[in-house]
């Protein structure tokens, strides 16, 4: 039954394109490994629409959803050496080459919504040089989609202060993340989002930690049944580029899918509000507990989150310091 339905996935993603694709002169085919009915999946068949309609089926777009081809840690790399044109990763898969891309995990940082919006303007002093060090891995930031902000999942109770978290196994999707968790008496396991309903069901884990438009997307409200909502972290996914790929099209071909980038990300970007309202109430309508931490309750992560700064400060060199600098003084 998997391999039927692995088969009807990569029809169905292949059907979306096929036709196009083989009139085409340029084809992108971008790794996804989200759904393609989730908000990053959504975010992409608009820019296919864009660019397919502005370039009248010369280039042509293909998405491979739910991991189909890639799995989140390894898109960087497939990107990067050309083994596919485009990407979507996490931006903390980048903090091996650019341990910089994590100040968007330092705990708290980016407490507001104008301050996330200002740290991921194109050419902010936080995201410009962020995108600028990703060149050196061999791929061109195309546009960042917004994800909202780090939620906690549980079972049997919400976790309220660090205390709930002590000696319990934390899923988590960054090595900042992990120390996160570490600083707060858990033990942190590195799973990929495509691999975190299972790593619930089984017991894998304890605690899950991921945005809230994943428990929709996702359902994660058959493995878990409780929400916190911290929001301690602010999660970016990026769309990537092989830059050799990018530098020999046509000048006209990379000026629409600039084009398309750009109104996709202003898209996502303007609706997550809207689209993390909706999973919340998706979740509750499904069984689950939502549970928002008091002031006295935030003060207490914070509280703990020191280490984490420290580590950031010595891992992420000249570039950390100065994109740390740029958003304190957002």
């Amino acid at each position: 039954m998997k391999t039927l339905a692995w088969a009807m996935g990569a029809v169905v993603a292949l059907g979306l394109t096929s036709g196009v694709a083989l009139a085409a002169d340029t084809t992108l085919r971008i790794s996804l490994q989200l759904p393609l009915k989730s908000h990053l999946g959504q975010n992409l068949l608009l820019f296919k629409e864009e660019v397919e309609k502005n370039s009248s089926g010369d280039i042509a777009v293909e998405i491979y959803d739910s991991a189909q081809l890639y799995k989140d840690k390894e898109v960087p790399a497939a990107v990067g050496s050309g083994a596919i044109e485009m990407g979507v990763a996490s931006l903390t898969r980048y903090v091996g080459d650019v341990p910089a891309v994590d100040i968007f995990y330092q705990p708290f940082l980016f407490d507001t919504e104008d301050k996330v919006r200002a740290a991921v303007a194109p050419g902010s002093p936080v995201r410009g040089p962020l995108d600028e060090a990703i060149k050196d891995t061999g791929s061109t930031v195309l546009w960042w989609q917004a994800y909202g902000g780090a939620i906690m999942l549980s079972k049997d109770g919400p976790l309220k202060t660090p205390e709930d978290m002590e000696g319990k196994k934390v899923r988590v999707f960054g090595k900042t993340l992990g120390d996160f968790v570490t600083a707060s008496g858990g033990a942190p396991t590195l799973i990929s989002g495509s691999e975190q309903y299972l790593a619930y069901q089984r017991g894998t884990v304890d605690i899950g930690m991921t945005g809230v438009s994943g428990v929709k997307s996702r359902k994660l409200w058959e493995v878990m049944d409780t929400i916190t909502v911290t929001n301690h972290a602010d999660i970016e996914f990026i769309v990537v580029v092989n830059t050799d790929f990018w530098n020999g099209l046509p000048e006209e071909h990379q000026a629409i899918i600039q084009a398309a980038a750009v109104k996709a990300e202003n898209d996502v970007r303007n609706r997550m509000s809207e689209i993390e309202a909706a999973a919340y109430a998706a979740a509750e309508e499904n069984g689950m507990t939502v549970y928002r931490p008091d002031a006295d309750e935030i003060a207490a992560w914070k509280a703990v989150s020191q280490p984490v700064y420290d580590t950031y400060s010595e891992k992420a060199g000249d570039l950390g310091k100065s994109v740390m600098d740029a958003a304190k003084g957002l």
